[in-house]
């Protein structure tokens, strides 16, 4: 036994391990600062194009030499032909995303608790059902919608999308619920029904209340994805004064000379909202995901 273990002292560590670990503490260093600049570079490259007079993509400059901020007054204030129903195209934007999350949310909610709290018969099934649809790639579902709302009588209709975007972000609300409403004890329901409450008063007085970050959670997803959602909005919608904005963005290809500049612009204001939304619920949002995990 060395001295060094007789003392009760820990064996100095070799030159080599120290070298190693700091070569590994650099590398891990370089590697996430290469993955910052490869995440920022986009984003970077937009605000730039944003500031330019006339929208020059193909620009060496690694600043605009004369950077200005009127392509952002244009699209505020509609000035420019591809832009003439901006403000009502992002009306339509939100009204879808305030009804995909709402719908969204009261889906899930009444069937977790229809599943997890009421204990119907079978009810593992139409969760299992609901989550088999996520094998089907959704492009592949596009075509099929089209042809289902043009049946309906629904095109150029937003409702079209909403139904669309509401089936898609459903099973994943199913399942954030019910793992998350595992955590809430049974007894408080068996509580209230001793105290004359029906379902439908423990599912708005006890159940909601004590979901809210996993509501806050599954409502931010919908929304982010109802806001990005690009595919079926282009499919369902054609007329101007019923597009949303990602499929008002994509009409500036259509012209011979794009004004990039104005298409950029249009993008930062688009994604403000969204931006602040995710910022302000970040904290809910982590607690809503990863409680079921924990205790699930």
């Amino acid at each position: 036994m060395s001295a060094t273990v007789a003392d009760g002292r820990a064996p100095a560590r070799h030159p080599n391990y120290r070298r190693r670990a700091r070569l590994v503490e650099a590398a891990a260093l370089a590697f996430g600062l290469l993955l910052i600049i490869w995440t920022l570079l986009p984003i970077y490259n937009i605000v730039m194009v944003s500031l330019e007079s006339h929208g020059d993509v193909f620009t060496d400059a690694i600043w605009p030499p004369q950077p200005s901020a009127a392509s952002f007054w244009i699209v505020l204030t509609e000035g420019y032909w591809y832009l003439e129903y901006f403000w009502h195209q992002f009306g339509n934007s939100l009204y879808v995303g305030v009804a995909v999350t709402v719908l969204t949310l009261l889906i899930g909610t009444l069937t977790s608790f229809s599943i997890g709290r009421m204990r119907i018969r079978n009810g593992w099934l139409i969760s299992n059902a609901a989550l088999m649809t996520y094998v089907i790639p959704a492009s592949f579902l596009a075509i099929p919608f089209y042809r289902i709302m043009q049946s309906y009588g629904l095109a150029n209709n937003l409702w079209s999308v909403i139904a669309a975007i509401v089936t898609f972000a459903t099973p994943y609300a199913i399942f954030i619920f019910q793992q998350y409403g595992r955590s809430i004890p049974l007894e408080l329901d068996e509580a209230a029904r001793i105290d004359g409450a029906s379902p439908l008063q423990v599912y708005v007085r006890i159940y909601l209340p004590l979901m809210a970050p996993a509501l806050v959670a599954v409502g931010t997803y919908a929304l982010l994805l109802s806001w990005n959602e690009y595919l079926y909005q282009f499919l369902l919608l054609s007329n101007k004064r019923s597009m949303t904005v990602p499929v008002a963005l994509a009409q500036f290809m259509n012209s011979d000379e794009s004004p990039w500049n104005y298409m950029m612009a249009t993008a930062i204001i688009y994604a403000l909202p969204p931006i602040a939304i995710y910022y302000a619920f970040r904290r809910r949002m982590s607690a809503g995901l990863t409680m079921g995990g924990v205790k699930g």
